[in-house]
């Protein structure tokens, strides 16, 4: 399904202001990072090839697992146009911001030098063809992450420009994040301001279960939340935070009622086996309710809405440290009007979560068009 332009635009907007922490965008074309890369590497990408991208070890029905109505009348991949994106996400929903998530693969390729040189011709595509252009989006700094080495090096090249707002991972990856190897990124990032940001899928080369390989697309989609939860014991345990005790996190598209029962699980858990572990001062949740942020796509949604709000009273922390977000232009996208359950919210967390915990994290200014501002309209 093509959408044309000229089509009116359904402006279905929230009271509340809207700062989207997770966009998608694609490449026009095979080639299209060509311009950004060496002749040595736009060689290498066009015979050898890489790994690229895995959400999931799964087809889906569509490519980049877009809607059916996010295919632009350039006749362009979805996520891939911007003048479409602006009209059918950023225009339509009047957005602050949006936050730039480009899944291409680069942080998991083994080749490290081909990684090193892909992550970097992202960022520069991203800062041309995104970032200058449309001053309401952000983006994630795509680095080499399995090679600590170089992510290092472009953090410290590119983590100081305006339009990174974090240190872009995702969830599936060789090792443990908690290992050593990593530290050297987590220290750099500090160094830049950055927090690190890691979002569902990538190619680890492990099941994301503990039981093997799932079967189904089903089974690998709602599993995802278990490597999430895998990724932060490891941070916790490894004793990241007391060596990197300003590191901010991000986990991106895992859900997060789980977050509540696993800081129970991991206090119990401390209090009998805290000798094994001296170097973590303070309990596990409170590691957890200090450093990690999570983004609500996909909005968790319990039988009897009330529930929703019982979660809450669980992790009060989550009230300061939950972003709204889209997964704009995947198929299982969360509409800024729809994505609240409709039901009685602790005063003020409509707002923080709708924008103004993501404005404070990512230190993202006022509004720059639109709305009034949330304190007049919540």
């Amino acid at each position: 399904m093509v959408t044309t332009l000229t089509e009116p635009t359904t402006r279905r907007q929230s009271r509340l202001a809207v700062i989207d922490c997770d966009i998608h965008p694609a490449l026009k074309s095979p080639k299209a990072l060509h311009p950004y890369l060496s002749e040595r590497w736009r060689r290498h990408r066009d015979t050898i090839g890489d790994r690229g991208f895995a959400g999931s070890y799964y087809p889906r029905a569509n490519p980049n697992a877009a809607r059916t109505d996010a295919w632009p009348p350039s006749g362009l991949p979805p996520g891939s146009d911007l003048e479409f994106m602006r009209y059918q996400l950023l225009d339509a929903w009047d957005m602050d911001f949006g936050v730039l998530q480009p899944l291409l693969g680069a942080g998991g390729q083994l080749n490290h030098e081909y990684a090193a040189a892909l992550a970097s011709a992202i960022n520069e595509w991203q800062i041309e063809e995104w970032l200058e252009p449309e001053p309401r989006l952000r983006s994630g700094l795509v680095v080499a992450y399995e090679s600590p080495e170089h992510a290092v090096a472009e953090i410290r090249r590119m983590g100081k420009h305006p339009g990174f707002v974090q240190v872009m991972l995702t969830i599936r990856t060789s090792e443990p994040l908690g290992r050593r190897k990593y530290w050297p990124m987590y220290e750099a990032a500090v160094e830049a301001g950055l927090p690190i940001g890691i979002h569902f899928g990538g190619q680890g080369g492990h099941p994301i279960t503990g039981a093997g390989w799932p079967s189904m697309y089903v089974e690998d989609h709602a599993g995802m939340s278990t490597a999430f939860q895998a990724q932060v014991i490891s941070l916790v345990c490894e004793g990241v935070f007391e060596h990197v005790p300003d590191l901010k996190v991000v986990l991106i598209e895992g859900g997060f009622a789980w977050a509540p029962p696993l800081a129970w699980r991991l206090d119990s858990a401390w209090r009998k086996l805290r000798d094994e572990v001296p170097d973590l001062r303070r309990k596990p949740s409170e590691y957890f309710a200090e450093h990690f942020w999570l983004t609500t796509q996909p909005m968790e949604e319990p039988p009897v809405a009330r529930q929703f709000v019982e979660m809450l009273t669980h992790a009060p922390w989550l009230e300061d440290n939950l972003m709204f977000s889209t997964d704009y232009p995947h198929w299982d996208f969360d509409a800024p009007n729809e994505a609240l359950p409709k039901i009685q919210l602790p005063e003020g967390f409509a707002p923080k979560l709708m924008a103004e915990n993501a404005r404070q994290l990512y230190r993202l200014p006022a509004r720059l068009r639109g709305l009034q501002d949330n304190a007049a309209t919540a």
